[in-house]
């Protein structure tokens, strides 16, 4: 027996229920299915895997719902400094260095951790009355004139006008859909986990872009905890991972640096292997893709998430909207205007931060001299300065309203 929705949404990690809870304030029925169990995802503990959110996706937090459970669990980021990285002596002689109180809005961005983040997305849809399903998969996709059927392996059907992937890069929406993909590795992986560390962080995210890769150490709450992502070439990655804690912590040290005094290891170790993948196109008949489904990005500058936020914002705007205006919500013109408005700024931004891990992931001398005199110059010219500092914290191109803090 069919059960029926406006929409069905596959994937519940942060985009989905965003989105989820978006379309609900708009009056849309919506279900999510989630592989993994929504129980299980709940009470996780401490691991240090956490998000850095810029002012724009706070503000969305702020208006679906989400963030009055989230904003005692919070770090603020008051700082960033970014160099490039010299083991053992912390940052270059020339650097950039953004502070918060160089714009309006208050501090550039939150850190959030993960367990804390989905938590409160399961309160929020929970009062919303949006239906979780969770711990059950996706087998098939069929898409007719009027809509679009989905089973599951439990063999239940869904029924809905439009059907959104928030499955990540190996979307199988997308692949059922017949959307291609295009992308590349970087040879790198990502060494992930959770640093204690004597010294108080004061709110103040490291980038230091080092020649193997980036390592970025971003504030947690509570002053002496911080989230680590530290890139690697892929085969050494992978032997820092195979080390015991002990010899893990020795292979970190000369790359972080004393700044924070004696640090230790305070979460489990993850690794991830960058890549850059973008689908071919965001919609399809009766499917649009949303956050990795859409834009799988490397991680240097912290943009997946609200890149995803983002076309949560501009695509819950344009189905709400054509909602009461009385169109099919699964059309392919309606569809159109959410790809028109994200494809380019998401494929651009993805681009930009593929060129910027080539030009730093490298120890060439004379590319060296020339991205430091770069950072250095900037860093001494406010304008452009802000101008950055408004880039990161999602200030600048044409925000949905619900980036901007606004009702739909």
């Amino acid at each position: 027996m069919e059960q029926h929705a406006d929409i069905v949404i596959v994937g519940g990690g942060l985009n989905g229920p965003a989105l989820a809870l978006a379309l609900a304030q708009g009056g849309l029925h919506v279900k999510i299915v989630d592989a993994r169990p929504a129980a299980a995802r709940a009470e996780a503990g401490f691991d240090g895997r956490a998000y850095a959110l810029a002012i724009a996706s706070k503000r969305l937090l702020s208006a679906i719902g989400v963030w009055p459970a989230l904003a005692d669990k919070v770090q603020p980021i008051l700082q960033i400094k970014a160099s490039d990285g010299l083991a053992g002596q912390g940052p270059a002689p020339f650097f950039l260095s953004f502070d918060a109180a160089e714009i309006e809005e208050g501090p550039m961005g939150f850190m959030a951790e993960d367990r804390h983040l989905y938590a409160a997305f399961l309160e929020a849809m929970q009062a919303a009355g949006v239906e979780l399903i969770s711990g059950e998969s996706v087998v098939s996709q069929e898409v007719d004139a009027a809509g679009v059927s989905v089973t599951l392996a439990s063999g239940r059907v869904l029924r809905a006008g439009l059907l959104i992937g928030c499955d990540g890069r190996g979307s199988g929406v997308a692949a059922r859909a017949g959307i291609a993909r295009t992308g590349w590795g970087y040879g790198q992986t990502a060494l992930v986990t959770a640093i204690a560390h004597e010294k108080d962080h004061h709110g103040i995210a490291q980038q230091y872009f080092m020649p193997s890769g980036p390592l970025a150490i971003l504030p947690l709450a509570g002053g002496h905890h911080s989230s680590i992502v530290w890139s690697e070439e892929a085969t050494a990655a992978a032997n820092i991972q195979a080390l015991n804690d002990a010899d893990y912590l020795e292979a970190l040290r000369p790359r972080f640096g004393d700044f924070l005094g004696e640090i230790s290891l305070a979460g489990e170790r993850f690794t991830y292997p960058l890549s850059l993948s973008l689908a071919n196109s965001f919609i399809a008949r009766r499917v649009a893709l949303v956050g990795d489904a859409a834009h799988g990005v490397h991680p240097i500058a912290g943009q997946g998430l609200n890149l995803g936020l983002r076309d949560v914002g501009a695509l819950a705007e344009v189905l709400i909207e054509a909602q009461r205006r009385g169109e099919d919500i699964g059309a392919l013109d309606v569809l159109e205007r959410y790809q028109r408005w994200r494809r380019f700024d998401s494929t651009a931004l993805a681009l930009g931060m593929d060129g910027v891990n080539r030009l730093f992931s490298n120890d060439n001398p004379l590319l060296r001299a020339g991205r430091d005199l770069g950072l250095g110059v900037v860093n001494a010219v406010p304008a452009l300065r802000r101008g950055f500092m408004r880039q990161a914290a999602g200030l600048t191109g044409e925000l949905p309203k619900l980036l901007q803090g606004k009702a739909i």
